[in-house]
């Protein structure tokens, strides 16, 4: 029996190449070819304790030759999701910003889970780590990050009803904390990021980024190692207690 193919269907023989051609826009498709490789996406996962890191640092993060590495790294950076920097012999690479962070952070949540072996105690101790704090580019994510964030909400600093705001009441705390956010930048003061291991929001934007480097710089938490894992220091135990009751 022969097939008859509706008009302007994509059986249609008629159909002409022009219409096949891709409109113009945003190019998605090129942007998720970029993280559809295992070490490419390694490097930006690494990449979202929000440091640089050197190209021989990513390879070995990632077990790949170097050569190799600057292969990927030289993609990742002509598609605009990392920058780099030279200093001498090295280059330094790093999110391009903190939309790319929040990019890289959101498709943690929505990817599956790997079906791993049996974890060692190290890297069981490692993962434990990272869901209790850790950095997420330039804020505080994990239970610490999430908790900060209701805090927050339940003591009146921030409001939810209409997007995520500072309150005034919010304004006079950081004042009284002694923390400025930044004026005159393109960056929102205060936006809300999807955390992955705990799959509610914690605060990014200027007053996360401003909250996190105010807690390294007290003393209230200390990086473990050289990942994105932080720890809680006893000064920063009484200070969560006592700014944010937890």
């Amino acid at each position: 029996m022969t097939r008859v193919s509706e008009p302007g269907s994509t059986l249609d023989p008629t159909r002409s190449a022009e219409s096949e051609r891709p409109v113009a826009g945003p190019d998605v498709a090129a942007l998720a070819t970029l993280l559809a490789d295992s070490t490419r996406a390694q490097f930006c996962l690494a990449l979202l304790d929000g440091r640089a890191w050197t190209a021989g640092e990513l390879a070995r993060h990632a077990d790949v030759a170097a050569s190799t590495a600057t292969e990927h790294l030289n993609l990742l950076v002509d598609g605009g999701l990392l920058e780099q920097e030279r200093q001498g012999r090295h280059r330094y690479l790093r999110l391009a910003g903190e939309d790319a962070a929040e990019l890289i952070e959101h498709l943690a949540v929505l990817a599956p889970r790997r079906t791993e072996p049996k974890h060692t105690l190290s890297v069981a101790n490692r993962n434990r780590a990272l869901a209790r704090a850790r950095t997420c580019y330039d804020h505080l994510a994990g239970s610490l990050g999430v908790a900060i964030a209701d805090a927050m909400t339940q003591q009146g600093l921030l409001d939810w009803s209409q997007g995520l705001a500072l309150t005034d009441q919010g304004v006079r705390w950081l004042a009284e904390l002694g923390l400025e956010l930044p004026a005159g930048t393109r960056r929102p003061p205060v936006r809300s990021c999807l955390d992955w291991t705990e799959r509610r929001p914690h605060l990014a934007g200027s007053l996360g980024a401003g909250l996190c480097r105010f807690a390294f710089e007290h003393g209230w938490i200390t990086r473990i190692g050289s990942g994105r894992a932080v720890a809680v220091t006893d000064e920063g135990a009484g200070a969560l207690r006592t700014r944010f009751g937890i």
